[in-house]
């Protein structure tokens, strides 16, 4: 098999799992993927210098693991949510949209209902994701990624999946919605606003 015909098998993979686990409603920017594809493509398709086609080591041109679309890098603590995103299936950009509606980017914070953390957890959410400390921003990051992807497989969109985040499923489920409660209601379009613009940079 060509390593183009392989990129293409495991997309054609990775889009049926997301398919079925309800992920690709997401919007996860491919942008970066389609350019890694077009430049081994040509790549492999060139002859070198030598007469021969792409050996062993790949041209300066092709971009390394580290080139994303650049969306989240001067978002505070982009890193984690690009890892905890690519670890547990949820775009990076919701889980950054997500804690600048929720703390505004501060691992510090507290709410008055007792939310804790760049990501705002309960205290028994965040037992129940095995976050120990919801005040270490990787440890917040990689729950609410975790939380997340919950949501978006069981409720199957990324409206509903926010609202769960917020009201909790149990929420969502008995309103069969976007529960009918003045935070949830504003919270949702403000997550989806900041995701969209973090989206078009």
């Amino acid at each position: 098999m060509s390593a183009t015909g392989g990129i293409a098998a495991v997309h054609a993979r990775i889009a049926g799992i997301e398919s079925r686990l309800g992920v690709g409603t997401t919007g996860r920017d491919v942008r970066a993927e389609q350019a890694f594809e077009q430049l081994l493509t040509a790549a492999t398709a060139a002859p070198t210098a030598a007469g021969s086609t792409l050996g062993a080591s790949a041209p300066a041109t092709v971009p390394g693991p580290a080139a994303t679309s650049g969306t989240l890098a001067s978002v505070p603590f982009g890193h984690l949510f690009e890892s905890a995103g690519r670890r547990h299936g949820v775009a990076p950009e919701l889980l950054a949209a997500v804690a600048k509606a929720e703390s505004g980017y501060d691992p510090r914070a507290v709410s008055h209902a007792g939310a804790q953390g760049l990501m705002q957890l309960m205290p028994g959410t965040a037992k129940g994701l095995g976050v120990t400390d919801p005040f270490d921003p990787a440890q917040a990051v990689d729950g609410a990624a975790r939380l997340l992807a919950d949501n978006l497989r069981r409720f199957g969109s990324t409206e509903l999946a926010l609202a769960a985040y917020n009201a909790g499923p149990g929420a969502v489920s008995r309103h069969g919605g976007i529960p009918p409660y003045a935070e949830t209601q504003a919270y949702v379009p403000k997550v989806i606003r900041h995701y969209e613009e973090l989206l078009a940079r």
